[in-house]
């Protein structure tokens, strides 16, 4: 079965993101907390949304996804960011990882969404396979580009005043 998360599942999901940076090598930067996880999934503007995968026959959460929209200038439309797609390896080959895909494209078709995004590491390839099968695009031509930590701060210094006018400021 395929859920809506709810707020008595961000520790589950908490835990399930930990599980997912240990699978791809980084559990050191896999630092949210559950007050974090909370207030961006189910907070007075959440920054989210997330699905849960559950295990038919026990009920038990399995695997999850975690999207959010974002915006094409080129197509002037919303997409959809899959930031994580994790199904535990005791529940792997099920079908959880397709369903959950399935539920999210069909969340693309009812809001109206031009395109459904997401990154996978590159040496992951049981993963680039499965999605693979479904017909997914990767696109080699685009690179990943991250500023964070000192270059992210040092960049900010050398930022001019932004004039909103709007507020007059």
């Amino acid at each position: 079965m395929i859920r809506s998360a709810t707020v008595n599942d961000v520790p589950e999901i908490r835990a399930m993101i930990r599980e997912l940076a240990e699978y791809e090598r980084a559990a050191e930067q896999a630092r949210a907390t559950e007050e974090q996880l909370r207030e961006a999934l189910f907070g007075e503007h959440p920054a989210a949304c997330a699905l849960i995968a559950e295990d038919d026959g026990t009920g038990e959460a399995v695997g999850y996804a975690l999207w959010f929209p974002r915006f094409s200038t080129w197509t002037g439309t919303r997409g959809m960011h899959l930031e994580d797609l994790y199904v535990r390896p005791r529940a792997r080959g099920a079908g959880h990882g397709k369903a959950l895909l399935a539920s999210l494209a069909a969340t693309c078709r009812r809001n109206g969404y031009d395109r459904f995004e997401w990154w996978v590491l590159a040496w992951n390839t049981p993963t680039i396979d499965f999605y693979k099968s479904l017909g997914v695009e990767l696109l080699e031509e685009w690179k990943v580009c991250r500023l964070s930590g000192e270059p992210l701060r040092e960049l900010a210094a050398q930022a001019p005043d932004v004039v909103n006018p709007a507020s007059g400021a």
